[in-house]
């Protein structure tokens, strides 16, 4: 794959496989029914298409996600990276519950060793911060994320258990995730963030200060959503949205209910600029957060091999100053997301 580059010592190519919407049904924030043979093979197509690093996290699925993706590595020859995260710690007896942010040391290290054992790996290659520690639950759908108990860890506490972790050799390089500038600064102080990881995509600029802060400190940038959980394939439309089940998290989500209609009006937007360049709307979508300075890679899901072939292209899609141009005045126009339309 065209156009690797570097987090820490790896250097990855320019996509990744997002493993949430393989992780199956029965938990707060899953996708829907899976299958589990078909999300093997799709992890694997990828890494046969060039893909070199697989994200996921120990809460998708309950702990199934990483399992799957144990399974679809085990026996390769040429092992992909394998990038995890931990602070969303859920309760077994409720798997229906949100799970809570919690990143206290004891429980980041119970996390780490039950992460390599569903990966069956020595080493995590990037291990990731989830969200901060708030000591409450992560609601999605609710549109936010929930207040700080008294009993939150601070992150120079959770950051310090994380860098202890990667001295040890438990993992390679460490992350944060959906962490802003000012907490990035903080962390900074007391060991070098090697990456982080903001959701970004055409309807989602809101993280370009802290990609901005990424490039500026020397640290990766592994941006997820870029195709904003399918909004931006090309594929949606508002029937399938409206006929989206309720177990599937984006049922009573904003994007997918309020926010529809100036969403998928930047998606049609992108048509035309897909059909200059003989490529996807998904295609498109993803090289469009590959273009932004200071992205390293982009997270893309799929939950079969055809899914994959649908935006693997985008690691070698260029799109002009003038295809750019044309996006960020769809995006002004539209109205939708927060953030700035293009890069300055």
């Amino acid at each position: 794959m065209e156009n690797e580059h570097t987090i820490a010592d790896m250097k990855i190519s320019r996509l990744g496989f997002g493993s949430w919407a393989v992780a199956g049904a029965g938990w707060r924030f899953a996708w829907g029914a899976t299958d589990d043979a078909e999300s093997i093979a799709a992890i694997r197509h990828a890494v046969e298409s060039g893909v070199n690093w697989i994200d996921t996290a120990a809460v998708y699925g309950l702990g199934h996600s990483e399992e799957l993706v144990g399974k679809a590595i085990a026996g390769l020859a040429d092992k992909p990276y394998v990038f995890t995260k931990a602070g969303l710690v859920w309760d077994p007896a409720d798997p229906q519950a949100a799970p809570r942010r919690i990143m206290k040391p004891a429980s980041v290290r119970r996390e780490v060793e039950d992460s390599l054992r569903r990966l069956g790996v020595d080493r995590i290659d990037l291990y990731q911060v989830h969200y901060p520690d708030t000591g409450e639950s992560l609601e999605y759908a609710g549109g936010g994320f929930g207040a700080v108990s008294p009993n939150a860890t601070p992150l120079e506490e959770y950051w310090q258990v994380m860098a202890d972790l990667k001295a040890e050799g438990k993992v390679r390089a460490i992350g944060l995730s959906n962490h802003g500038v000012e907490l990035l600064e903080a962390a900074e102080k007391i060991a070098h963030v090697d990456a982080v990881q903001p959701p970004f995509s055409a309807l989602n600029r809101s993280a370009a200060a802290e990609i901005a802060w990424a490039r500026e400190h020397g640290t990766g940038v592994i941006v997820y959503s870029p195709m904003q959980s399918g909004l931006l394939t090309g594929a949606f439309t508002a029937e399938r949205a409206a006929a989206l089940p309720a177990g599937d998290w984006r049922a009573a989500h904003h994007d997918f209910t309020t926010g529809l209609a100036a969403n998928l009006q930047v998606a049609e937007a992108l048509r035309p600029v897909a059909a200059r360049h003989g490529a996807t709307v998904a295609e498109v979508a993803v090289a469009w957060a590959l273009a932004w300075p200071g992205v390293t890679g982009a997270i893309v899901g799929a939950r079969s091999a055809a899914q994959v072939d649908g935006w693997i292209g985008a690691a070698g899609l260029t799109l002009t100053p003038a295809d750019l141009e044309e996006i960020a005045a769809a995006i002004t126009a539209s109205g939708a997301g927060t953030g700035p339309a293009r890069a300055v």
